[in-house]
């Protein structure tokens, strides 16, 4: 028997498929899809939700100094000319960063394997590409999912029976995070 279900597709097929519904599943918390796919979408789910449990916490906070260009209330760089030259003055920032550990770096890396890059684009500017976002789906996981499962071990997942689908019959169901 097989070690997973091959859902009537090729291998990269499949592996695009799960990646995606694992993606949106992350993304907006629960999704509808057919109940082998959800079996299936939960398994890597919840590893990588264990993943992240396990390495919430595994870094360090450090003060950095960075150059950034001064700017004018515009927006636009301030510049002096300096031997016949416009140069732009820069002011030293001190920023608090996080530091991840090399088990967390490794674990933001296996997570980024798994996840496709997700944009946001605000609901004024529908089809355009100005203004678009980036969701990082990995801050996220680290940030807001991890912290409201430390105290579990398992379950992250459930997955609720709907019925049978109009078109084709097949038995849909909502799989969502606890």
């Amino acid at each position: 028997m097989a070690g997973y279900r091959k859902l009537g597709r090729t291998s990269s097929q499949r592996k695009a498929l799960l990646r995606n519904q694992v993606t949106n599943l992350i993304y907006h918390g629960k999704i509808t899809t057919t109940v082998s796919k959800a079996k299936e979408v939960r398994k890597i789910a919840e590893k990588l939700i264990a993943l992240s449990v396990k390495e919430r916490d595994n870094y360090e906070t450090v003060t950095v100094t960075q150059k950034v260009p001064k700017k004018t209330a515009d927006g636009k760089r301030v510049k002096e000319v300096v031997d016949g030259k416009k140069v732009t003055q820069f002011e030293n920032v001190e920023k608090t960063v996080k530091k991840d550990s090399a088990t967390r770096l490794h674990a933001r890396r296996q997570i980024l394997k798994v996840l496709y890059p997700v944009k946001e684009v605000p609901a004024k500017n529908a089809g355009k590409k100005a203004n678009t976002k980036q969701v990082n789906l990995v801050d996220k996981l680290f940030d807001e999912i991890a912290p409201k499962y430390a105290d579990r071990n398992g379950g992250y997942t459930r997955i609720i029976k709907m019925g049978p689908r109009r078109g084709d019959g097949a038995e849909e169901v909502i799989i969502e995070l606890v």
